[in-house]
């Protein structure tokens, strides 16, 4: 109960803090809108196939995640809070907490997303809403997951703002592919079974780096 308690009390100062500063959720809305204004100039009113939307879609959704996700952990240091938090929360709720809340963050960042997409391009009409959720779920817990343990291991680097998507490109590889290909079954109405393979390599990927990440974590946050 008491570690319960903890991870809700990170996930609710994570939230007071970010709606008083707004500086992830700014940083993600100016990276998308300015992103998704650049694909349209690109385009000049051509109609991409429901592949590149959905590779398109994702590649937004990375790179606006790369821009906040990682001030779970950098605000802390910035704000110096690090120790304290490290005094007053063992580690398990620390990490949950923060995964919780880039959870939270990444689905918020979707919901934008396809929101600015379903206007933006005609094409991108999701005909599979059971496929699309389930692709969103799993792709946000997963990005959330690599994310979260990524941010906390350069959170003291220097160059932590180069750092980041570096090394979360090579980690979340796997999981983008998945998500592209399953999102674009979701645009051309294909049935739930279609997307079984995609959604048991993100199942197994979620799975794999929400323990293994949890494992590592100790040893990262105490270092």
């Amino acid at each position: 109960m008491k570690t319960w308690k903890s991870i809700f009390a990170i996930i609710v100062k994570d939230l007071q803090s970010e709606l008083r500063t707004r500086y992830a959720l700014n940083a993600l809305l100016m990276f998308v809108l300015t992103t998704v204004s650049i694909i349209l100039f690109a385009l000049r009113g051509d109609q991409p196939s429901s592949t590149v939307l959905a590779g398109m879609f994702w590649v937004v959704v990375f790179f606006s995640a790369m821009s906040g996700l990682s001030r779970a952990f950098v605000s802390e240091e910035e704000r110096g809070t690090a120790l304290t938090l490290q005094l007053v929360a063992v580690s398990s709720s620390v990490y949950f907490g923060k995964l919780l809340f880039n959870v939270l963050l990444t689905l918020s960042l979707v919901f934008g997303v396809t929101i600015v997409y379903t206007v933006a391009f005609p094409g991108f009409t999701i005909q599979s809403p059971d496929i699309f959720l389930t692709t969103v779920i799993l792709g946000s817990l997963g990005l959330a997951s690599a994310a979260t343990i990524i941010a906390a291991i350069i959170a003291k680097a220097n160059s932590r703002g180069t750092l980041y998507p570096v090394l979360s490109f090579p980690i979340l590889i796997v999981l983008l592919m998945s998500v592209m290909n399953a999102t674009a079954k979701a645009l051309d109405g294909e049935q739930f079974v279609d997307a079984a393979v995609d959604f048991l390599v993100l199942i197994s990927y979620v799975m794999v780096i929400t323990a293994g990440s949890y494992l590592l974590f100790d040893h990262v946050w105490k270092d």
